[in-house]
């Protein structure tokens, strides 16, 4: 329940920027010198929303077995093992701008990265993979 409620939040947060939302938008973009190093637009935020609106659903289908989502059981585990995955790595990061190993520090961006951010990702990681290993 916990990681559907977390990114089911997540994709709605990424709906409010992609609709023109600005609040907590200044802690969200990795920054260089005080500029944000990339920055997204509508449709790529959207995406992105769609993509976490896709995770909470892989840890439905792997929390719950009901009904017809049993069917659905052997691609969610193969789903499980790639968002764990992808998750663990986003917390290992790029070892520039994310992750534990960034080297651009000194940001908003980069605080929130190494005591929120990258944390999240790295427990979120795991408890998929745990779901997917538990499922298989």
């Amino acid at each position: 329940m916990i990681l559907i409620i977390s990114f089911v939040g997540l994709a709605i947060l990424h709906l409010y920027w992609a609709f023109g939302g600005k609040f907590g938008m200044s802690a969200a973009l990795p920054e260089l010198d005080g500029v944000p190093v990339f920055t997204p637009g509508a449709v790529a935020t959207l995406g992105v929303a769609f993509v976490l609106s896709g995770f909470a659903l892989i840890a439905l289908v792997l929390g719950f077995r009901v009904g017809s989502a049993a069917a659905l059981t052997p691609y969610a585990v193969f789903f499980g093992f790639t968002i764990g995955g992808v998750l663990i790595l986003r917390a290992v990061g790029d070892f520039r701008y994310v992750g534990f190993f960034k080297r651009v520090k000194g940001s908003k961006f980069a605080m929130y990265d190494s005591w929120l951010f990258s944390p999240f990702c790295l427990i979120a990681g795991g408890a998929f993979l745990t779901l997917a290993a538990v499922r298989s």
